[in-house]
């Protein structure tokens, strides 16, 4: 794979997990009532805190790994069967089990910015897995850090730019247009999700890499 494609490889596996389109319906609910400044503070507080925790474990998570002796190869295998569950959840519509549940989004905060809107909904346990899985073996000769850190931010860029923009998109989209969006993302994640077990599976040496 050329380095291009590694790349918005990627991005794209990074932007799936965050769904920065799966969050509008959410926020619409956490925030109706909220003047518009409000919602534009809330926004930001969440995109920033969220990119905090993803940077956080982009930058730590091969000593994560290591300090605790898990070996990279069965960390692929876990991811990818976390990131299928993803990936099930968004063809099937249901709200996400990494995510939050319905109890959580209905906790009737009065600051929901840092939960649940950063975490766990843009910076989930999905989003942390699949960071963790790129940091952990560098396949870009010394750029994966940056690679990812870029991925991050303008995923998350993207997922504020569909907050703000959430009363439009879900207007031109409709509910059925945000739920068209979300399984194409949910197809596409579970192929990626299938070839992160392959790449465990031959990095532990069970099968022969082709």
């Amino acid at each position: 794979m050329s380095l291009a494609s590694e790349i918005v490889t990627i991005f794209l596996t990074v932007f799936i997990v965050v769904d920065p389109f799966g969050i509008v319906p959410v926020f619409i609910s956490l925030t109706a009532g909220l003047p518009q400044n409000r919602r534009r503070i809330t926004v930001l507080k969440a995109v920033v805190a969220a990119f905090a925790v993803l940077c956080l474990f982009i930058f730590t998570g091969s000593a994560i790994l290591r300090f605790l002796g898990i070996q990279p190869g069965s960390f692929f295998i876990a991811g990818g069967i976390l990131m299928f569950i993803v990936s099930i959840d968004l063809l099937l519509g249901k709200p996400g089990r990494t995510k939050t549940s319905g109890d959580e989004t209905a906790d009737g905060r009065e600051d929901v910015s840092i939960f649940p809107l950063a975490i766990p909904m843009l910076a989930g346990p999905g989003a942390i897995t699949t960071v963790l899985l790129y940091a952990s073996e560098d396949k870009l000769h010394g750029l994966i850090l940056p690679v990812l850190v870029g991925s991050a931010a303008l995923a998350l860029a993207i997922a504020a730019a569909t907050m703000l923009l959430s009363s439009f998109f879900l207007r031109v989209l409709g509910k059925t247009g945000v739920s068209v969006i979300e399984r194409i993302m949910g197809i596409v994640l579970t192929g990626l999700s299938v070839q992160f077990v392959y790449d465990g599976l031959v990095k532990l040496r069970v099968i022969a890499g082709g």
